[in-house]
């Protein structure tokens, strides 16, 4: 393989049987990622993809590229020290949301707020699958597991508000058997920054079918894709969502032959920060999922902003790690006899 050879999936897929539950929607994501490398134009040997611990986190191990298995919660910091050693590398962060928003909460929140220049994918399965369903940070009031037998009391945590507050500069969501999945992943690594995106990832054995309400065939209306620029229309173009001005909140209204703009239908500007919240915290079953990019506005990233900083303070100086060694505090041992 050389600079010159056109990449495949294949070349991206590595000879590691893949081991996941039968019908565990983790296939279909990391199809989907083999699927999309080649068409981002980047290398294998400068991509690296980092890990914590889950079911998500076994990622690596099936990617033909740098890979890290890292430990729980802390595939950021690893993913941030990667960057900042070559900043020229593709780098992604695979995680889940008991991952990235329990143990990893505060590392997911560092590494978005600093906006290093990373892809994070966090499977959302709303249950821990890997430690045999115990409800996650992210798991639905009155979810039975065996740690809530009765029902969990928590309210769950929205992976994308989270981002959001966190100061994300990209957010987006995903399906992961959706045929949009690797435009949304496109998306996300053109993106210069942190990128998070949610998928809506299916747990065959300890959560089945909890997003069906949205993501079975016959359910595909509730889907609200959004694209910037296009009108935030739903149910095949029959219902929309627009802006209740009095109450300052999103409201469904219906669109009747193709009259979206008579409708009051709001056009997607992904900048607009405000209306990003409101999408993210739509209640399902009154609104539909919103779906693809859902907020970017760029920013300087972090890794720019230290290797500049370290520039600005090598000019005009000459590498002397003896002068640094002597530096500040020294002392000089010397020999002598010792009384007694």
């Amino acid at each position: 393989m050389n600079e010159m050879t056109p990449l495949t999936a294949k070349d991206f897929a590595t000879d590691q049987e893949v081991r996941w539950c039968p019908g565990c929607g983790d296939y279909a994501v990391l199809k989907a990622v083999q699927r999309t490398m080649p068409e981002l134009g980047v290398r294998p040997e400068d991509t690296v993809f980092v890990s914590g611990i889950g079911c998500s986190s076994r990622f690596p191990y099936y990617m033909e590229t740098y890979g890290f298995h890292t430990i729980h919660g802390r595939a950021p910091t690893f993913a941030t020290g990667i960057k900042l050693a070559n900043p020229n590398l593709s780098v992604w962060i695979i995680t889940g949301d008991g991952d990235a928003l329990s143990i990893g909460g505060n590392h997911t929140m560092h590494v978005l707020r600093r906006n290093l220049d990373c892809q994070i994918l966090l499977f959302n399965n709303e249950i821990y699958g890997l430690t045999k369903g115990q409800y996650s940070p992210t798991s639905r009031v009155g979810t039975r597991s065996p740690s809530t037998p009765f029902g969990s009391v928590d309210r769950p945590a929205s992976p994308c508000a989270f981002a959001l507050g966190s100061g994300a500069r990209f957010i987006a969501r995903g399906i992961d058997v959706h045929k949009n999945l690797p435009e949304v992943l496109k998306a996300a690594h053109a993106h210069k920054g942190a990128s998070f995106v949610e998928i809506y990832q299916n747990c065959i054995v300890y959560n089945d079918d909890v997003f069906a309400p949205f993501t079975a065939k016959e359910n595909a209306g509730n889907q609200l894709w959004l694209k910037a620029g296009e009108p935030m229309l739903f149910a095949n173009g029959t219902k929309g969502i627009a802006l209740d001005r009095e109450a300052l909140a999103l409201k469904v209204v219906d669109v009747a032959d193709g009259g979206w703009e008579a409708a009051g239908v709001l056009v997607h500007d992904p900048r607009n920060r405000s209306v990003a919240h409101m999408l993210v915290e739509m209640p399902f079953g009154a609104f539909p999922t919103a779906l693809g990019v859902l907020y970017e506005d760029p920013a300087p990233t972090f890794e720019s902003a230290v290797i500049e900083q370290n520039a600005q303070a090598a000019a005009g100086k000459k590498a002397d790690l003896q002068a640094l060694v002597s530096k500040g505090q020294s002392w000089e041992v010397t020999k002598e006899p010792h009384a007694i």
